[in-house]
């Protein structure tokens, strides 16, 4: 085979697998029935031709008969009037038309047999004609019921082409999604390991220096609830003053603090602190 053949072939091939997608049975069978149409258009027109010409046969050979009969009534009359010559003349002239008519009437029997045959014809191609429309419609209903009942198929089954973009974006979006959802968490756990730092508080810091501002907030909280607790305690009883025997007075020892349970344990508060 030679380069020139294989590429014809090939082309071919390629054309043909083409008009296969771009052919579309409905439209094919709508052209095969107008081409039957036409085809009963013509044979139509070709009946009434033949009617017609077998008609104006008709009307010559009418007309020849009149002139024939005419030419006899001529005959007779010169034949009365002793013109034998003239009688000769009108009977030479009918016999020619008698010819003619003789010619005509054969004429006339072809056309009118040929009138019937496609008369004939022309009924038997309408009947088809008619008996393929139905029989087209039937199919185009069929194929256009095929046709939907395929693609909700498709469809339920997500293989179409509409659908699987469809199928392809919603996957796409559930992915992405359930990347930003494990981006959040990984985030959120890293914000409270102390990995990261979460830039919205107020004065943030490494992880040691929050750690130490929260040591010292609740040391400064154990000695000011420390300061509150002593201020609030009784206050200490004054030394008593007892009168001496050389008329001085003389100081008697102070009495022994008292701790309440309150100062004690404000006291420990301290020691802790």
């Amino acid at each position: 085979m030679s380069l020139w053949q294989r590429f014809t072939m090939i082309f071919r091939s390629k054309a043909s697998k083409a008009l296969d997608r771009a052919e579309d049975p409905r439209e094919t069978l709508d052209y095969s029935y107008q081409r039957q149409l036409d085809l009963l258009s013509k044979v139509r027109r070709g009946v009434a031709d033949v009617a017609t010409s077998r008609k104006r046969v008709e009307l010559q050979v009418t007309q020849l008969e009149q002139q024939g009969a005419k030419l006899q009534g001529q005959a007779e009359k010169a034949i009365g009037m002793g013109r034998e010559d003239l009688a000769r003349e009108a009977l030479t002239r009918k016999s020619g038309l008698s010819t003619q008519i003789e010619q005509l009437k054969v004429q006339h029997a072809q056309l009118q047999g040929e009138e019937e045959k496609l008369t004939l014809a022309q009924h038997r191609l309408q009947a088809k004609v008619e008996a393929f429309r139905t029989r087209k419609e039937t199919i185009k209903a069929t194929y256009t019921a095929a046709e939907a009942q395929t693609r909700i198929n498709e469809a339920l089954s997500g293989i179409g082409e509409e659908m699987g973009d469809v199928g392809l974006a919603i996957q796409r979006a559930e992915d992405k999604t359930a990347q930003m959802q494990a981006r959040a968490g990984a985030i959120d756990e890293l914000i409270a390991s102390g990995a990261l730092d979460d830039v919205s508080q107020i004065g943030g810091g490494d992880d040691i220096a929050r750690e130490l501002d929260a040591l010292g907030s609740a040391s400064d909280v154990e000695a000011e609830l420390a300061r509150l607790k002593g201020t609030s305690a009784p206050a200490e009883a004054p030394a008593a003053i007892e009168p001496a025997e050389d008329g001085g007075d003389i100081l008697l020892a102070e009495p022994e603090a008292v701790e309440v349970e309150g100062d004690a344990d404000a006291a420990g508060a301290k020691e802790q602190s």
